[in-house]
């Protein structure tokens, strides 16, 4: 099968077209014809960090964690999917899993569900890494009708998806971006938009809370932005962070009685732990697509399988909206 495989960890530049071997099937596993993979920010990372992170796969590797596609074989031990059915999933590009960018990719059918009906295979292929996370965080943030939710990167790929499934959750929400595209986004998403550059954390908090602050707060930005989030919660108020990976001060937070939840989506592709929650999760995100609650918004720029390092390049630019996204049945 084609692929593009990676020898050398770098820059973009580093994916090769190769033909390898179909992956054999297993016990537990289905095979599915991939027709488009999605690049997340990790995707990146393991590119350009390689052996220096401990979940980047050994050379040479086979990258990519979303996918969407059809089912061409299922494996002994495997209920639930046929042959012809269209699925999605994150279920590959670390450590020992291969992955997404290419013809075929052997997935843990725990780690997989039936795609949304109502979007294209681009689309379903967009969803699952930051559906999974965003999920997750509001989920152990207790959000609930009424609340409101603040929602730092919103144009982004996890931040996107977060504010909508708030919304979906019955939340006001609230959502930061930095300029007229991202604020105009987000608004068509049906967050109220708050521009980070020209309106301080203590104005906006003001503004829309009253002083109070927010009841739930999803910082997909992370890093020092945490201390934002901090100073935006209300008392007793929660921290839901998809990047904390530092030193910080977490004075303010003890002084509000705040709960900061860490979400590692990775967690049971890493460790084999739990695996089923994220097809239990993925399904429900299905349904809330095809509910008409929920919609990937992609990046305007297409690209190809033997695209991918340019697909790269789009993320890191910045520029992108939505989700980056790569045609593999286009190749």
């Amino acid at each position: 099968m084609k692929a593009m495989i990676v020898e050398n960890y770098g820059d973009s530049n580093v994916f090769r077209l190769a033909n390898i071997d179909k992956p054999a099937m297993k016990t537990g596993h289905v095979l599915v014809r991939i027709a488009a993979t999605s690049i997340n920010t990790v995707d990146m990372m393991i590119r350009q960090m390689g052996q220096d992170l401990p979940l980047s796969p050994d050379l040479p590797a086979l990258l990519g964690m979303d996918f969407a596609g059809t089912v061409e074989e299922v494996g002994d031990g495997v209920t639930g999917y046929k042959v012809g059915d269209e699925v999605y999933g994150c279920a590959g590009g670390l450590t020992d899993l291969p992955g997404a960018l290419a013809e075929f990719i052997l997935a843990d059918a725990k780690l997989i569900a039936h795609k949304p009906k109502t979007v294209s295979m681009r689309e379903a292929a967009a969803l699952p890494l930051v559906g999974i996370t965003a999920y997750e965080g509001l989920i152990r943030s207790g959000v609930s009708s009424g609340q409101k939710v603040l929602v730092h990167g919103g144009s982004g790929g996890v931040g996107h998806i977060a504010l909508q499934l708030a919304r979906h959750m019955g939340a006001d929400v609230y959502s930061t971006g930095g300029g007229d595209a991202q604020l105009k986004l987000i608004e068509s998403l049906g967050a109220k938009a708050i521009n980070y550059r020209s309106e301080s954390v203590s104005d906006y908090v003001e503004r829309h809370t009253n002083g109070a602050g927010f009841d739930v707060i999803f910082d997909s930005v992370g890093g020092e932005n945490m201390l934002n989030s901090f100073e935006a919660a209300a008392l007793n108020g929660q921290v839901a962070t998809t990047v904390s990976m530092l030193e910080i001060d977490l004075t303010a937070a003890h002084f509000k009685g705040l709960s900061l939840h860490v979400v590692f989506m990775l967690i049971p592709m890493l460790h084999n732990h739990k695996r089923e929650r994220h097809g239990e999760i993925l399904e429900t995100l299905a349904t809330i697509v095809d509910h008409g609650s929920l919609k990937p918004v992609l990046d305007t720029e297409n690209f190809s399988l033997v695209e991918v390092g340019k697909a790269h390049d789009r993320l890191a630019s910045g520029k992108a909206m939505g989700k980056v996204v790569v045609s593999i049945d286009a190749a």
